[in-house]
């Protein structure tokens, strides 16, 4: 095959095993730059272990021992093959196991690469472990990040850092024009402290005190499932349905049989389920965390409020029910806003990147 470019990139991320932003955007990022004409190889963070050795990952601790001998092997036979090695990156305990060895086996190796520096929790990250994250990050040729919010975290830790905007598929997601908006609700991020889904609950439940047909779906895994549907139980909150993981290709449909989508995070980036609500025309209501300003606009492509205020979060939401022509204003400015994060606004940004690295390289 005839390649466009010149340079051959290594995608170094989890797979869709893993379901999350990180896995989303990598596979996006690939399946595009394939298509335009690049050389680019993926290996994921998370191999599966061939044959009875798969079974292994189901033992804690064991799991995390078995799977990074089979990333390490992998990253030792990929990455000779290419001119830039690309990593994506999360923070803490992730950021050891994961991009670590990649960037350190591609210093070794001669490489050049682009840490991908993905977490809301940079600046507590940084705080406390920089001491060992800070020096492994300053190794990469390029430090690259989905928000100007993680930009300037970045500058308070003395590392230089340019973005390049996530990306949505359009083509996944269907804009359908609401003229009204129910109370029918979904939360589209995983279980975890940082999103505070308590919040969402709470909130929910003042709008179902209104409104006694609402119905709050919650999408998403993690370590906190059990203590949220425990709180949901306790409290008597009905019509909350815990839709667990759900595949990319059933999202669109989902994000269609609701109108409105709420976020309560308490550290945030830039979620990646903004853009999917957005491209569906749902009304998005969040708090202000981290770097979701830079995402959405108050007033103009969502209803910010601050964090953990539940009683400001229903409030935004009876809002919008009540008030179509407001919800209508958000949901055509957010389309607009989508196409910064399409496919052609963002592609400019990544070969500038490895155009750069890659003369570099040379």
């Amino acid at each position: 095959m005839a390649y466009k470019y010149p340079y051959k990139v290594l995608i170094v991320a989890p797979s869709l095993d893993i379901m999350g932003g990180q896995s989303v955007q990598a596979d996006l990022l690939v399946k595009h730059l394939r298509t335009g004409g690049v050389n680019v190889g993926f290996a994921p963070h998370n191999p599966r272990p061939p044959g009875a050795l798969f079974h292994l990952t189901k033992i804690k601790y064991v799991r995390t021992l078995v799977v990074s001998f089979f990333y390490i092997v992998r990253l030792l036979r990929m990455i000779p093959n290419y001119d830039i090695i690309h990593v994506f990156s999360a923070s803490y305990r992730s950021f050891i196991i994961s991009p670590a060895p990649a960037i350190l086996i591609a210093r070794y190796l001669g490489k050049k690469v682009i840490l991908n520096y993905r977490s809301g929790e940079c600046r507590d990250h940084l705080s406390r472990q920089g001491w060992i994250a800070i020096p492994i990050m300053r190794m990469a040729d390029r430090i690259v990040v989905p928000s100007e919010y993680l930009v300037e975290e970045l500058a308070d830790f003395d590392l230089e850092a340019s973005y390049v905007y996530n990306l949505v598929d359009l083509a996944q997601f269907e804009f359908e024009r609401r003229e009204k908006f129910a109370p029918r609700i979904i939360v589209a991020r995983n279980l975890q402290k940082v999103y505070n889904i308590y919040a969402s609950v709470r909130a929910f439940a003042i709008v179902k005190n209104r409104y006694p047909q609402a119905l709050l779906t919650i999408v998403g895994s993690g370590r906190d499932g059990k203590d949220i549907r425990d709180f949901v139980k306790k409290e008597g909150i009905a019509d909350v349905i815990f839709a667990g993981r759900v595949e990319r290709n059933d999202m669109a449909r989902l994000y269609q049989e609701h109108d409105i989508f709420l976020n309560s995070s308490d550290i945030d980036n830039m979620p990646v389920s903004f853009l999917e609500a957005y491209a569906s025309g749902l009304a998005v209501v969040s708090t202000a965390a981290g770097g979701i300003p830079h995402i959405c606009k108050n007033g103009e492509t969502g209803l910010l409020v601050a964090r953990n205020d539940h009683e400001a979060l229903a409030r935004e939401m009876l809002r919008i029910i009540e008030d179509n022509g407001l919800g209508v204003h958000l949901t055509r400015s957010a389309k607009e806003e989508c196409v910064r994060f399409t496919w052609p606004s963002v592609r400019k940004g990544w070969h500038e990147i490895y155009t750069e690295v890659y003369d570099e390289y040379k």
